[in-house]
């Protein structure tokens, strides 16, 4: 292997195989599939070549020691085709194991991680370091994660291990394949060369990109001050943080202030905060794919990838920001199920938790399975709902009956809604937007509209604008 080679991309980490691929795949014969791969290098195919014509002159000839010599030549080629095919690099003697490293683990989308493969010897023996030695490696990977130009990598050769090292920037949030690696080796005596894969495919989870949104507006420190109360905190059960837009002023550490050289406020760490439920309306995002047709049909109009992350981005900002800002927090896309979505606490555990749940997710098929999976969810969060819970929804225009729903949710505490609605149904008049904005703002929803693909510290604002 030289030492810059192209690497097809790369798995999470860290995983360790044993290369059981050709167990995994259909199929009574992996031996014969194995020998399929095999193939003549020219060195080869010049000795079979010669080796046949050496055996045809003497067999006209009538000289048997032509023939044999001829015959030699087309056997050796026949016996290392056959050697190679029957050998597996993760049997024997000579077995070989990958280990893949990815970090950061998982990924998120548009964001750099490093990548470390090493392919080594399951033993320190004379056959496993002879394989290496003869071993040229090239990963699988799935367009998602290798990019239009494939991946770069930097090979380190030793005698017991092969070390692969390059860099992965995933472009869709998902779940993608990498591996299995595919090596390429040929014989002893460079006869023929074979491929097979080496290790087993692992599946790269993705997580949508978050954007800090400042959770502590003025409309939102007025909600929790009327739920809480402004009390003050004595020194032995608070903390300091930076005051923010929305902080009680009577909370203000001025001693702490002046040591910082910063407005400084205290953080009750006794006193409770308010659960926050982020709704996320799953028909924003393209309906799955359909093997058969490409896409389900959607009355409900065509998302396209763009639209649809920007909807999964806004809503894991929105429930990402609250983490961070000392809320639990969930996200429940449409659709979840009957059980309940746990509110997450705590920003290193609690964001992973929330962004792991975005990874798979997709559009409803149809219109009638978007409507239906917003009633249920809509009917599940009210009936699981505390009485100080904030709900944050992202969703689309409404039909009537999920509204009717809303409706009942927003009258029994406080809900913000950001409508992500197209251009040409936010004219004036009666359009699903329009009505979707009506019926919650007379329920006592907080709402504010924006087009597909807003960004979502633009979007936070606009709520947060006409929520003043």
């Amino acid at each position: 292997m030289s030492g810059d080679d192209e690497a097809g991309a790369v798995p999470p980490g860290p995983t360790e195989g044993t290369a059981a691929h050709d167990r995994s795949h259909d199929g009574a014969h992996p031996t014969l599939r194995r020998l399929a791969r095999v193939r003549p290098t020219r060195r080869g195919l010049a000795l079979l070549l010669a080796g046949l014509a050496l055996a045809a002159t003497g067999a006209l000839l009538e000289l048997p020691d032509v023939v044999g010599l001829g015959a030699a030549a087309v056997l050796a080629v026949l016996l290392a085709w056959t050697l190679m095919g029957v050998q597996r690099l993760d049997a024997g003697r000579g077995a070989l194991v990958v280990t893949r490293e990815l970090t950061p683990n998982p990924v998120v989308r548009d964001q750099t991680a490093a990548v470390r493969l090493v392919v080594g010897a399951r033993a320190r023996t004379g056959a496993a370091y002879e394989r290496l030695a003869r071993l040229r490696l090239s990963e699988q990977a799935a367009h998602e994660l290798a990019g239009p130009h494939g991946i770069r990598a930097r090979v380190t050769a030793h005698a017991d291990r092969i070390a692969v090292s390059y860099a992965l920037t995933p472009s869709r949030r998902g779940r993608w394949a990498l591996g299995p690696l595919i090596t390429t080796r040929t014989d002893v005596f460079g006869l023929v060369r074979t491929t097979q894969p080496l290790g087993v495919a692992t599946r790269v989870a993705v997580w949508p990109r978050t954007t800090e949104l400042p959770t502590r507006t003025r409309v939102l420190g007025e909600v929790d001050r009327a739920a809480t109360g402004a009390r003050l905190a004595s020194t032995d059960d608070s903390v300091l943080r930076e005051y923010v837009s929305g902080d009680d002023p009577r909370r203000v550490h001025w001693a702490g202030s002046a040591r910082q050289g910063r407005l400084m406020v205290r953080a009750d760490e006794s006193a409770g905060v308010r659960p926050v439920t982020v709704l996320l309306d799953r028909s924003l995002l393209p309906p799955p794919a359909d093997p058969r047709t490409g896409v389900w049909p959607s009355t409900r109009g065509t998302r396209t990838h763009a639209e649809g992350e920007r909807a999964v981005e806004l809503a894991a900002s929105v429930a990402t920001s609250f983490l961070d800002a000392g809320h639990p927090a969930r996200l429940v896309p449409t659709g979840s199920g009957p059980a309940p979505v746990p509110f997450a606490s705590g920003a290193r555990t609690g964001r992973g938790t929330i962004l792991d749940s975005t990874v798979d997710l997709r559009g409803h098929r149809s219109a009638a399975d978007a409507e239906r999976a917003v009633l249920q969810t809509v009917r599940s969060l009210r009936a699981a709902r505390s009485q100080d819970e904030i709900t944050v929804a992202v969703l689309g225009p409404q039909p009537e009956p999920v509204l009717r729903e809303m409706a009942e949710l927003g009258v029994e505490g406080t809900c913000w809604a950001l409508l992500v609605a197209p251009a040409d149904t936010r004219e004036p008049g009666a359009t699903p937007a329009a009505d979707t904005v009506g019926a919650l703002r007379a329920a006592g929803w907080r709402v504010a509209t924006c087009s597909p693909g807003t960004p979502p510290d633009r979007a936070w604002a606009l709520l947060a604008e006409g929520a003043a």
